[in-house]
């Protein structure tokens, strides 16, 4: 049995079998007079009760032990932590600090598109508050405004949109906390352990907040797997929305992760905080292959990731497209 079968084992035992077990020997632990209680041994992020992300449970977990040895040179990467990973493939083609906790800025937005595509409102209205419009990046919404979640998810990835991120986390079920507590219950449901969110954007000072290229590649992969609106949303250059009677005209356009220079690339997402540094996700269609490169803590995020995808194309015998 290999990895993703034992740990599909392991939950499916987790979840039905002990549970069970327990509650046929309950009544031999019954005492007159005393309420029995029986302690849960599924834990708390695979509790319905406790975290109800788990509905969407997924445990793709790749192995990092699962790696290409090329024998050409590996690039020279500035960047703190990065990797490439072939999802065609399933290997990894190039590792640098994979699991190293780091500060991920608008990278934040993957988990917060995600959050909402999963909870979507019925009447799809976000209504933008004077609370929402924080940070430099934006897409320019102005308070009073409400448009549909795939605009502001336009405007959440091609603008970095900081007032896009914090109007659909306002709306969400119990607020922009709940939202926030979503997010994280999210990222354990996905099995991950070295991730966690402060806030929807990215923006430093609301506290310890982190993740690693390992996580984000899982982040991002289900993503592209689960939300076809989101792998649209990422894969856009430019973007418009007309005027309506609820919000103004918008021209969105993405200018910063090699879809016009990198042929094959479909984009998801950059991030920039001095904290954090220049970082980058990018996801690449080419030659049959489905590939994704996660670059954190980068002072230069463009050829460190064109050098990364490169190389990762090599690694796999093929010749990397002629880009700009």
């Amino acid at each position: 049995m290999d990895k993703k079968g034992r740990l599909l084992f392991l939950f499916l035992f987790l979840l039905f079998i002990i549970p069970s077990i327990l509650i046929t020997l309950r009544p031999l632990f019954i005492v007159k007079g005393v309420k029995p209680t029986i302690l849960s041994p599924i834990p708390d992020f695979l509790n319905l009760i406790k975290n109800n992300e788990v509905s969407s449970l997924s445990l793709w977990l790749p192995d990092l032990t699962n790696t290409v040895h090329a024998s050409i040179k590996e690039p020279q990467v500035d960047g703190t932590s990065a990797l490439v990973y072939d999802m065609t493939t399933k290997k990894f083609l190039y590792l640098k600090n994979p699991k190293k906790r780091l500060p991920m800025a608008s990278l934040t937005k993957i988990m917060t598109a995600i959050i909402a595509l999963e909870n979507p409102k019925k009447d799809d209205k976000y209504t933008v508050t004077q609370a929402d419009l924080v940070g430099e990046d934006s897409m320019g919404l102005s308070a009073g405004e409400t448009l549909s979640l795939k605009n502001l998810l336009y405007g959440l990835v091609l603008h970095s949109g900081n007032d896009a991120a914090e109007t659909i986390a306002g709306e969400y079920p119990g607020g922009r906390m709940a939202f926030i507590k979503a997010m994280n219950n999210k990222v354990k449901t996905l099995g991950l352990t070295d991730t966690n969110f402060t806030n929807p954007t990215g923006l430093e000072g609301d506290g310890d907040q982190y993740t690693t290229a390992y996580d984000l590649l899982v982040m991002t992969n289900f993503a592209l797997t689960n939300f076809p609106l989101f792998d649209q949303v990422v894969s856009t250059f430019d973007y418009h929305i007309p005027a309506t009677s609820t919000h103004k005209e918008y021209y969105l356009e993405n200018e910063t992760n090699l879809l016009t220079s990198y042929p094959g690339v479909k984009g998801v997402k950059t991030g920039y905080t001095p904290d954090a540094g220049l970082c980058l996700v990018t996801y690449l269609e080419y030659d049959n292959h489905k590939i994704i490169g996660v670059l954190l803590g980068s002072d230069n995020r463009i050829k460190d990731m064109k050098d990364l995808l490169d190389y990762g194309l090599l690694s796999e015998g093929i010749t990397p497209p002629p880009h700009s």
